[in-house]
């Protein structure tokens, strides 16, 4: 959705952050997938639902309990792969 891409930007640049590039189609360093996904699968195992009620709860739940250093070691981590990615020149970086 460009329009939502575009007021993203406007808002980074809003706050003076800095926007650093990140290479297409690469889920290894893209913080969702890397940290946060993956630790919510791993959560979420073999669960099984009755109704999607339930599922939103188990995920409220588990959004809940996150504390801080959750997301800081996360982003400590990006940064260690994202240095390697360049230091690799960007070829795929292994876990």
């Amino acid at each position: 959705m460009p329009h939502s891409a575009n007021l993203s930007q406007q808002w980074l640049q809003h706050f003076g952050w800095e926007i650093l590039p990140h290479p297409a189609r690469s889920p290894d360093l893209a913080p969702s997938d890397f940290h946060l996904l993956g630790s919510l699968k791993r959560h979420l195992g073999v669960m099984a639902f009755e109704t999607e009620g339930d599922l939103v709860g188990e995920l409220k739940n588990w959004f809940a309990h996150l504390v801080l250093d959750f997301f800081r070691v996360g982003i400590y981590l990006l940064l260690l792969r994202r240095q390697k990615c360049i230091d690799l020149h960007g070829d795929y970086v292994k876990k």
